[in-house]
């Protein structure tokens, strides 16, 4: 297994939709062993391929305070139904943070129930019904292989920072990346 390196807010495959998988083979398994070594190496919650510069329908969640599914999975192919959003703007408790926007924490409304459908790493369809945090993290990866990251939905005022701090560390172009371990940045 290995620590991969974490593309950054800019690189092209983070913001465009990724590709279904259609082999399930011994190059998918080390993908997601190494996504689930890097999550570690980070610490992250969860990861999604793009994240690590693949631009397939693949992400990993690694939450154990939750009982909805394993403490750690892999979402392959992923379909996501969300509840209706409360409405209002988010609150205090509603701060998540990402590792391709890594060392920052906004605020961001997110439906508090979720349901995926997805295969795992060997094609088998499987569906968890997810609530509170892990529901948040479902959303947070699915948006990754939508070519979505947290930030493209913030609103006022939180938006304004973030496009702030983007430009302040010269974010948004291609070719960034970090190195969970190696680099002291930290995020989901």
């Amino acid at each position: 297994m290995a620590i991969l390196p974490i593309t950054i807010c800019g690189e092209p495959v983070l913001h465009r939709p990724a590709a279904p998988v259609t082999e399930f083979d011994a190059e998918l398994r080390t993908l997601v062993d190494n996504m689930f070594e890097t999550t570690v190496a980070a610490p992250g919650v969860g990861l999604a391929a793009p994240q690590v510069g693949v631009g397939q329908r693949i992400f990993v969640w690694m939450y154990e305070d939750q009982d909805e599914a394993p403490a750690e999975g892999v979402a392959i192919n992923p379909e996501l139904w969300i509840a209706p959003l409360e409405p209002g703007l988010p609150e205090e408790d509603e701060v998540e943070g990402c590792l391709s926007f890594p060392g920052e924490r906004f605020a961001l409304r997110r439906s508090s129930r979720a349901l995926l459908r997805a295969q795992d790493i060997d094609g088998k369809p499987f569906e968890v019904e997810a609530s509170g945090w892990f529901a948040r993290i479902m959303q947070h990866e699915f948006d990754h292989l939508n070519g979505l990251l947290y930030v493209d939905r913030l609103v006022h005022p939180e938006n304004r920072a973030a496009q702030k701090i983007q430009r302040k560390r010269g974010w948004g172009v291609p070719g960034l990346t970090w190195m969970p371990g190696l680099d002291d940045l930290e995020g989901e």
